[in-house]
């Protein structure tokens, strides 16, 4: 089976892959190919003045880069005496020359060489492009460069496409994101149907679209090329026209519009291979369809298909969780995809500006930050890292904010004498007048429907689901089952002093919560680690800060995370009202509202203390936001903070204030983000902020597993009320047979969790005992039925993924015209008919760990079949056996490749920036203050 979470593409093309080329030491410095004068960092372009000048400066940049990577010259020469190449020129979302380009007024000459310099022309300090940070304009995401939105080719797929993939895809046989053989794939795998070490078909490791045993081109494909010769229609039916030519599926004609914009046709027609951008195409695909337009034209050294498998394989390395890649990564990857000279596709890539090009410091993680002011003789070892400016304008973001929130909180008085001395907060922070902050008009009727769009208008630059970040994996927004729960705006409190904070965190549920409290009473940003029973020090952190009057909620990924969240924090709240702590008035009563009742402690609906971060995003849930725009918080905590993927984050930090306190709070232990990245591990590596470790132990059975397991060691361990079981098989077949036996018989029976209750877990989607095999014998036993809507009948458990990375379960109830109806936590849900064909739901009996991560049901089996070996990780482990709360069963198959996993493989690495990023961000301002 092709397990979840496998490495493909980069990781694994010729052995060489960025884990084994220096693991995710983070990055930083300056980028290379940054478009010079484009104003919002590197965008797609094409390098200005004659071919030969620009493959000169290319081949100059490209032996730069090997120096480097060879020790034959430093990282600082590099940066700096490198030869400036020709400007490039920007392009419109179809990739085309945009009008007026050419020789724009301010554009400084240079191009993508004049941009490699830290701090100099276009490159901001610390060798961030121009534009790191600088907040985006209206409705573009802070991840996203202007003009480089969900059109910029390869990169309209984003993160991964696991739980967004369904069982098949759009009709047009061999294009759906289904249709290679082992189906779908992990979050943390690469394209659907790749096969284990990296190749990608037919087209992976051979001789390209053009080489021995290809086809002479049919009679049909000549007319089709000479239909082509015309002008084409704009829009989807131009797209179409071009895609029926070359043999593709009409129907992916609305995808390529989305892609690649409104001149999407005659992109193709240009550029077939530019058919990568639309997601769930896969190369062979694409060649095929190269072949078919530009017949004895097309072969494997197209510059075309260089250029545009670049930008492919660095947003499957983005599915698999990386950043950034290394050359030689890249290089090895292209050579195993029949491109004749991968130097060559480099240099053009660094000379048009469609990558970037950072300096990673490979100090040592355990070494403290190097001073901004410290001598340059001792050169420093590093390494060169490409990346697409997305995800390197999103990672550049997140830190900049991180640091902000750190470095601009102010220092809490010591006593309630000097907090009353002071006024409230002015300038950006200032309260709202209550009519400030108009709900938009809709609210009210979005707020019953399901987090569906959220993510997509909240951090990235496409709503198209293209990507499965373990691949699918993690952020998962459930349906809104409450009303719309913003409400007027509260006033900015009064400073709270020291020795209030101290008071209330004495008197907290448990000594690491009261840890926890003193933390976030004196810094901007704080870590917080633990396991599941070390949620409660979170929540009550925020009943405290409520308790003291300040404006604070936490954030899940999901409405069950919400759910727990809010009875943890309605308990600390209970526990604070008898404990005789004194106490002020809530945000909300400042506000003129109710505040929590003091009989239950839950709040009411106008000001919750637990939200989820699609909802916060949104505007649906939580306080609202402040005259300037930010959210009127003093204080947020984010849990399950591993999931939380780059541009999510990106969005959220640049959301909050100055002097704002953010705590992420999470199981280090659990799976990693769905997107690319990995902010928590990184954030702990850098250490850079408080972190609060916690003392409280998962109690139970299930608790004692799970924490054996995060230290490497599967032990047995004493179960007297059959809370663990193992139950072992021979092969794939007798796992799906016992797997259906334990959920519909034996844990209901013997433990008493009902069907309903109890969630299959499993490595991977493909594969004889993978989630679709697994729905499909579930489906067979609890609700059989002819699949009349779609696949689908009246009472199957669903998985529906709005968005990518994100899984909502839920359970059909009809369909009609307008598609098919579901009940998502007794929020009702409507996916249209196109979203059903298009792959967006699917059986959900059985999820992978990634789709499972953030939610918990009473009772969880857990499938390990044989073949999924490769695709285990402690991690997983981690993660998988930790979703039950009552009961655990362990359907073995794969012997002692379960305990081996456990002891010696922790997680599956990745390439990430953000740790050196963090680390420059905090020593320039220790040398700024």
């Amino acid at each position: 089976m092709r397990p979840e979470g496998e490495d493909v593409g980069p990781a694994s093309a010729g052995g060489a892959g960025p884990a084994s080329a220096g693991g995710a030491a983070g990055t930083g410095g300056s980028a290379a190919g940054a478009e010079a004068g484009a104003g919002a960092g590197a965008g797609a372009g094409a390098a200005g003045g004659g071919a030969a000048g620009g493959r000169a400066s290319a081949a100059a940049l490209a032996a730069a880069v090997r120096a480097v990577e060879s020790g034959e010259r430093s990282a600082a020469s590099f940066f700096n005496e490198t030869p400036r190449g020709p400007a490039p020129t920007p392009r419109d979302a179809a990739g085309t020359a945009a009008p007026g380009a050419s020789g724009a007024p301010g554009a400084p000459a240079g191009g993508a060489a004049a941009a490699a310099r830290g701090g100099q022309s276009g490159a901001a300090p610390g060798g961030r492009p121009a534009a790191a940070g600088a907040t985006p304009p209206a409705g573009q995401s802070p991840g996203t460069a202007a003009g480089a939105g969900a059109a910029a080719g390869p990169g309209a797929v984003r993160g991964a496409d696991g739980p967004a993939r369904a069982d098949g895809g759009p009709a047009g046989g061999a294009y759906g994101p289904g249709a290679a053989s082992g189906g779908g794939h992990g979050p943390s795998g690469g394209p659907q149907g790749a096969r284990p070490g990296g190749q990608q078909g037919p087209s992976a490791q051979g001789p390209g679209p053009q080489g021995p045993g290809a086809q002479a081109p049919s009679p049909q494909a000549t007319a089709g090329r000479e239909a082509l010769s015309g002008p084409l229609a704009p829009g989807i039916g131009g797209a179409r026209q071009v895609l029926a030519a070359g043999g593709a599926p009409e129907a992916l004609a609305e995808k390529a519009v989305r892609a690649l914009g409104e001149q999407a046709g005659e992109t193709l027609r240009e550029d077939p291979w530019r058919l990568l951008a639309v997601a769930g195409v896969r190369l062979e695909q694409a060649d095929t369809f190269a072949r078919a337009l530009l017949g004895p034209e097309c072969g494997p050294g197209d510059e075309r298909r260089g250029q545009a498998l670049i930008g492919w394989l660095l947003e499957q390395a983005a599915l698999a969780g990386h950043s950034a890649l290394e050359a030689g990564a890249l290089r090895a990857a292209l050579a195993a995809r029949a491109v004749p000279d991968p130097d060559e596709a480099l240099q053009t890539a660094i000379a048009e500006g469609e990558v970037l090009v950072f300096q990673d410091a490979l100090d040592d993680p355990s070494a403290p930050p190097r001073p901004a002011d410290a001598e340059d003789d001792e050169e420093r070892p590093v390494r060169l890292l490409f990346g697409l400016d997305r995800f390197a304008m999103a990672e550049e973001s997140v830190a900049d904010g991180l640091s902000r929130l750190l470095n601009t909180f102010e220092p809490v008085p010591e006593t309630d004498a000097e907090a009353a001395g002071g006024s409230p907060a002015e300038g950006p922070d200032a309260p709202a007048s209550a009519d400030a902050e108009a709900p938009p008009e809709g609210d009210a009727e979005a707020a019953a429907e399901v987090d569906v769009d959220l993510t997509a208008e909240a951090g990235t630059d496409t709503a198209e689901a293209g990507t499965d970040t373990d691949a699918a994996t993690t952020d998962t927004t459930a349906p809104d089952t409450a009303p719309d729960t913003t409400a007027p705006i509260a006033p900015r409190p009064p400073q709270v002093s020291a020795a209030r904070w101290e008071a209330i965190a004495a008197a907290a549920p448990s000594s690491s919560a009261g840890e926890l409290i003193r933390a976030a009473a004196h810094s901007g940003l704080v870590a917080h680690t633990g396991g599941e029973a070390a949620r409660a020090e979170p929540a009550a952190l925020i009943a405290a800060a409520r308790a003291l009057g300040l404006r604070a909620v936490g954030a899940t990924h999901t409405a069950d995370g919400r759910r727990r969240l809010a009875d943890l924090v309605a308990e600390a709240t209970a526990h604070y009202d008898t404990s005789g702590v004194p106490t002020a008035p809530t945000p909300a009563a400042a506000a003129g509202q109710p505040g929590p009742t003091a009989a239950t402690g839950q709040p009411t609906p106008g000001h919750p203390a637990a939200v989820t971060l699609g909802g916060l995003l949104a505007g649906r849930e939580g306080p609202g936001r402040d005259a300037d725009g930010s959210l009127a918080l003093d204080l947020l905590v984010v849990l399950d903070a591993p999931q939380l993927d780059l541009e999510t984050a990106a969005l959220l930090i640049e959301s909050l204030a100055d002097g704002t306190r953010l705590v992420l709070s999470g199981d280090p232990g659990v799976l990693w983000s769905a997107g690319p990245g990995r902010l928590f591990a990184d954030l702990l590596a850098a250490r850079c902020c408080p972190q609060v470790a916690s003392r409280t132990p998962d109690f139970g059975p299930i608790g004692e597993l799970v924490s054996g397991i995060g230290i490497g060691e599967l032990t047995e361990v004493e179960a007297p009320e059959k809370e663990v079981v193992i139950v072992p098989v021979r092969d794939a077949g007798e796992a799906v047979h016992r797997t259906v036996q334990l959920v519909a018989d034996s844990v209901p029976r013997a433990i008493g969790v009902p069907t309903a209750e109890t969630q299959v877990i499993t490595v991977g989607h493909g594969g004889a005992a993978g989630t679709r095999a697994l729905n499909a014998a579930l489906k067979e036993r609890l609700n059989p039925g002819p699949g009349r809507f779609g696949g689908f009948d009246p009472g199957d458990r669903v998985a529906y993924s709005p968005a990518p990375g994100r899984t909502v379960p839920g359970q059909v109830t009809g369909a009609d015209a307008d598609g098919l109806h579901l009940d998502c936590g007794g929020a009702p849900v409507v996916v249209p008919r196109d979203e059903v064909a298009g792959g967006a739901l699917r059986h959900g009996w059985a999820l992978t760990a990634h789709q499972a991560a953030g939610m918990r049901w009473p009772a969880a089996v857990v499938v390990v079949p044989g073949d999924a070996a490769p695709g285990l990780t402690r991690a997983w482990v981690y993660t998988a056996f930790g979703r039950g709360e009552r009961h655990l069963s362990v359907v073995q198959g794969a012997d002692q490749a379960l305990p081996r996993a456990v002891a010696e493989i922790p997680a599956k690495e990745r390439t990430t920036r953000l740790r050196t990023l963090l680390n420059v961000q905090q020593a320039e301002w220790q040398a700024e203050g």
